[in-house]
């Protein structure tokens, strides 16, 4: 079985079982609560009904949708870092990463089917590396912080005062 086929079960699995539960929990209760009939949970079932229908379709889609994170994630991350200027110093060597992840994305959106199992190599290794670069980012321009910017006190709640 090949990553993408995977990921589509498991989707599959996120949009059956929520529906299936809440289904048979409002045919279980019935009407003697007044509860409305679950159009959230029925839709949820019919969608993963037919992502089993047609599996070819959504897997070729989950590619661009895979993509299209990767672009929004490093043009979202080169936003933040280009913010985090106005208050402090950011090397230029932050911006490599998020322009990595955001031609990886590129890569994806405009080569998804040549080999299914490379764009999954690169959306896992770009979604790694996003995740551990935009840590390091908070860490780094989170103790900066902006010149009027208050300082958070820590308090005592009223519960733990004693007189």
């Amino acid at each position: 079985m090949n990553l993408p086929l995977i990921v589509y079960w498991m989707i599959v699995a996120d949009f059956r079982v929520p529906g299936l539960f809440s289904l048979s929990g409002y045919l279980i209760r019935g009407k003697q609560d007044g509860s409305r009939f679950p159009i959230a949970g029925l839709g949820s079932l019919l969608f993963g009904l037919w992502l089993m229908i047609m599996p070819a379709f959504f897997v070729g889609i989950l590619m661009y949708v895979l993509g299209a994170v990767l672009v929004l994630a490093g043009i979202s991350q080169i936003v933040n870092l280009s913010a985090a200027r106005s208050w402090t110093v950011v090397p230029g060597g932050f911006f490599v990463i998020p322009v990595l992840v955001l031609i990886a994305g590129i890569v994806v959106l405009f080569n998804p089917f040549t080999a299914a199992a490379v764009p999954f190599i690169i959306l896992g290794v770009s979604s790694i590396v996003y995740g551990l670069s935009d840590l390091i980012n908070i860490i780094r321009f989170r103790q900066k912080k902006e010149p009027g910017m208050p300082e958070i006190e820590d308090i005592t709640p009223i519960e733990e005062i004693k007189d």
